[in-house]
């Protein structure tokens, strides 16, 4: 037997599994509220105690991610706003960060600085495009003495320049392919593993959340871009007799946002029916900071009534009291289906925000169908996750998930139709993407606790 700890330090509470990595048998899970205020290891070590006592012996590895202390900060700066900046928000959401700017053409090096961002993606230009405005920003940067990395990922022509400017400012730096290599193409994939490579080296040990070694030892990335990981195996399987679900959806719906991860297959026959700039990608994640059960709960329903929805003044009281107090756990009947209803409403909009959109326009060639955005009608399974999902009655909770999906075509809305719903009870996702590199196999048999 081959144990190893799977720890995810959240914003709220801290949450560890327990994992036998020759069967991918889950032997334990333990939760502690995130001890931000001292050492972020302090509740870590109330799980492992716990854990050990019955389980595990001392020596037992732990691998970790984490979005304590705020999670990823990523700032973006592009040439245009609808292609290039456009591009580099997407990237960054899938990476796993919290986007807290976004600007295009020249930099505003104040209101850069004023979003804290803990990473900077400089992106702009397809290859052999437009050098001029990222070697702008990036001289920018360099003279006003920029100090937190900087992730170069837009024309390739340019890129040697820019990063030899940053050498020289002593800016730290990593250089990736360019997210929009040419108009139409979203290139993802190098500037995700450069942004984690920033936030391991640099942004988890810069935030001071431990005092001891061991915690930027154990952490592998940002808890969502580790969670996208396990989706993307949720969805593709490892082949073979270990096969995946197909398009799947994944919902976390936390205290200050509402996360959505999709991987859905591309149907290249209705590409025509899109008119974007910046083409759709399998692998996607949106982040809603509007949305949410506590700190956001107050946003989250005026978000609802601007939409149409009429969730009653008792939820309107119960999102102040909510916001008021975070930890505030409902006993009440009355107070669990507030929750429940601002939890439906977070669902439902960030499914919205997330998914594409089909509607008829009428031009000189007459009446036409449009589709932008990701189509998720197909979608086999819809898995959710967060607190108010998993600790209420599983009845209640599958009619939250299904408050965000259904023909609501009066919108035009590509949500899914007619999934299967569960819900990850045991916090599996984070536990399989952390395992997923070295340990395919475990991480495969966990996820396959979500469907079978």
């Amino acid at each position: 037997m081959s144990l190893i700890f799977c720890v995810d330090f959240g914003s709220t509470f801290t949450k560890a599994a327990l994992v036998d990595t020759d069967t991918g048998e889950l032997l334990g899970t333990a939760s502690h509220p995130t001890t931000i205020d001292t050492d972020v290891l302090d509740g870590w070590d109330a799980i492992r105690a716990e854990l050990e006592v019955s389980q595990a012996g001392p020596d037992v590895p732990v691998l970790a991610c984490s979005s304590a202390g705020g999670g990823l900060r990523v700032a973006v700066v592009g040439n245009e706003e609808l292609v290039t900046a456009e591009a580099g928000r997407r990237v960054a959401l899938s990476s796993g960060g919290r986007v807290v700017h976004v600007s295009s053409y020249d930099v505003d090096v104040a209101a850069l600085r004023a979003s804290r961002p803990d990473v900077v993606l400089l992106v702009g230009g397809t290859d052999g495009g437009n050098a001029e405005v990222l070697l702008g920003n990036a001289k920018a940067l360099c003279h006003d003495s920029w100090s937190s990395p900087v992730v170069v990922a837009g024309n390739a022509d340019a890129a040697d320049e820019a990063a030899a400017g940053f050498e020289r400012a002593g800016v730290p730096f990593v250089v990736a392919g360019n997210v929009v290599p040419q108009i139409g193409v979203l290139d993802p994939q190098s500037a995700r593993a450069a942004i984690r490579e920033v936030f391991l080296a640099h942004v988890i040990g810069g935030k001071h959340l431990s005092k001891r070694t061991d915690f930027t030892a154990m952490v592998r990335g940002a808890t969502p871009d580790i969670v996208l990981s396990a989706v993307e195996m949720l969805a593709s399987g490892l082949g073979g007799e270990q096969p995946g679900v197909g398009d799947v959806v994944v919902v976390d719906v936390g205290g200050a946002t509402t996360d959505v991860h999709s991987v859905v297959e591309l149907d290249p026959e209705v590409a025509d029916l899109g008119r974007e700039v910046v083409a759709t990608v399998p692998v996607s994640r949106t982040v809603e900071g509007d949305l949410g059960m506590r700190l956001s709960a107050v946003a989250t329903v005026e978000a609802a009534r601007e939409s149409g929805m009429d969730l009653g003044s008792e939820a309107e009281v119960a999102a102040q009291a909510l916001r008021g107090d975070p930890r505030l756990v409902p006993t009440s009947r009355v107070e669990v289906q507030q929750d429940l209803t601002i939890a439906s409403a977070a669902v439902a909009l960030a499914l919205r925000r997330h998914c594409g959109r089909q509607q008829v326009t009428f031009g000189p060639d007459g009446r036409l169908l449009e589709r932008s955005g990701k189509d998720l009608r197909a979608v086999s399974l819809l898995v959710g996750s967060g607190g108010v999902l998993r600790h209420n009655a599983a009845r209640d909770a599958h009619a939250v998930l299904r408050a965000g999906t259904g023909d609501q075509m009066t919108g035009g809305w590509l949500l899914p139709q007619a999934p299967r719903v569960v819900v990850d009870r045991d916090c599996v996702l984070a536990a399989a993407g952390l395992l997923a590199v070295d340990h395919p196999a475990a991480a495969h048999a966990l996820l396959s606790r979500l469907w079978k």
